[in-house]
C-alpha cells in the first residue's frame, strides 16, 4: 500500500538516504531559495521523525538530484548559471567541502564502477565522469 510520508515540503525533488539508511535527505523545490531538508526514519523505516533544515542553497543556486559517499558526505547536482553549475559537496553537518565546475547545469549524479568511485554527472546536455577518492555509498 502507498502510504503518505511527509506532506509539508513543496515540491519535493532530489531523494537520498545516508550510508546507514537512517536519515533521509530531501530537495525542497519550490521555495527560493532552494532547500535540503533531512529526517530521520524510524525503526521500521515507515515513518520519518526530526525533520529539519540541513541547509538553504544561495539565490542562484540550485540542488537538485544527489547521492551520498561511504563517509556519509552529500554530493549535490546544481546550477542556475556560470559560478554555480556543477556538483556541490556537503559534510554531513552541512559544511561545503567542494565545488566540482561544469559549463552546464549538473541535475543529477551517481557514483559507479567497480569500486564505486567513478562519479557520473548528469549535465544539462552532456554527461561527464571524474574519478574521486571515495566510495559511493550503497543505499540511493
Amino acid at each position: 500500500d502507498i502510504s503518505l510520508v511527509c506532506a509539508d515540503i513543496n515540491r519535493p525533488n532530489g531523494l537520498c538516504f545516508s550510508p546507514d539508511e537512517q536519515r533521509m535527505y530531501i530537495v525542497e523545490s519550490g521555495t527560493t531559495p532552494r532547500r535540503i531538508h533531512v529526517f530521520d526514519l524510524s525503526d521500521d523505516g515507515r515513518q520519518l521523525r526530526n525533520g529539519r533544515l540541513f541547509m538553504t542553497a544561495d539565490t542562484e543556486g540550485t540542488p537538485d538530484g544527489f547521492r551520498c559517499d561511504v563517509d556519509g558526505n552529500l554530493w549535490a547536482g546544481w546550477g542556475m548559471g556560470e559560478g554555480h553549475d556543477g556538483v556541490r559537496v556537503f559534510a554531513p553537518d552541512a559544511t561545503p567541502l567542494a565545488h566540482i565546475h561544469l559549463p552546464e547545469r549538473c541535475a543529477n549524479v551517481c557514483f559507479g564502477g567497480a569500486r564505486r568511485n567513478r562519479l557520473f554527472m548528469a549535465a544539462s546536455h552532456s554527461l561527464y565522469a571524474l574519478y574521486v577518492n571515495t566510495q559511493g555509498a550503497t543505499a540511493c
